[in-house]
């Protein structure tokens, strides 16, 4: 099994990611945030790293998809097709990414997502704007605190855009807004319990946890 988690900024996909990979022995593949070089830069000037912060996650989370097919079950902390159906997108429409910039990414993306082999499970944690900036507070990275709310509220627009037409594999939506997953063990148990059903049907669940 591939699985993939999708969500916002702070909804808490890398906690997930780690406490599934712990719970079942997945193989975790986390997204590359303290060794990226355009992250800190991006946030300070949006429209000046767009092209060159997108192109980073895209070629890095491919190479995670190539990793990912050669040794199962593994679990990877946001998918490939978020930087496309999101996070470009909604540089695009904010005008934070130039038209031939997008271009280039989405000619770019295409490429990579003929060639990677989709997650069999998707999972999509869906977090309001409160949920969002309150683990964004908890985890005190620095750049991510000038992050405008209306920046976190258009992603969250298009993830439900995105997330309403997936048709790539198995689809689980799991609320967590008012869940505790780090000291709540019984809201995890839940959450794993419903995974591990998905797991089983293989298809597209399209259910809220």
């Amino acid at each position: 099994m591939y699985i993939a988690i999708a969500g916002n900024i702070g909804c808490g996909k890398t906690t997930l990611t780690r406490l599934l990979s712990e719970r079942f022995g997945w193989r975790a593949l986390f997204e590359s945030t303290s060794n990226n070089p355009y992250l800190e830069d991006f946030y300070e000037d949006m429209e000046k790293w767009a092209f060159h912060l997108q192109t980073y996650f895209l070629n890095h989370r491919f190479e995670q998809v190539q990793d990912a097919t050669v040794d199962n079950p593994v679990i990877q902390d946001r998918s490939l097709y978020e930087g496309t159906y999101v996070f470009t997108e909604n540089l695009r429409r904010s005008g934070m990414m130039h038209q031939r910039d997008f271009e280039n990414y989405s000619a770019l993306s295409k490429l990579y997502e003929a060639k990677a082999t989709p997650p069999h499970l998707l999972i999509y944690l869906r977090a309001d704007l409160e949920k969002l900036k309150s683990n964004i507070e908890k985890r005190g990275r620095d750049y991510e605190k000038t992050i405008p709310d209306e920046y976190l509220l258009n992603l969250n627009e298009l993830y439900e855009e995105w997330i309403s037409n997936y048709e790539k594999g198995g689809l689980l939506v799991v609320d967590v807004n008012d869940v505790d997953i780090v000291n709540n063990p019984n809201d995890f148990e839940r959450i794993a319990s419903a995974i591990e059903s998905a797991m089983r049907i293989r298809k597209n669940v399209g259910a809220t946890v």
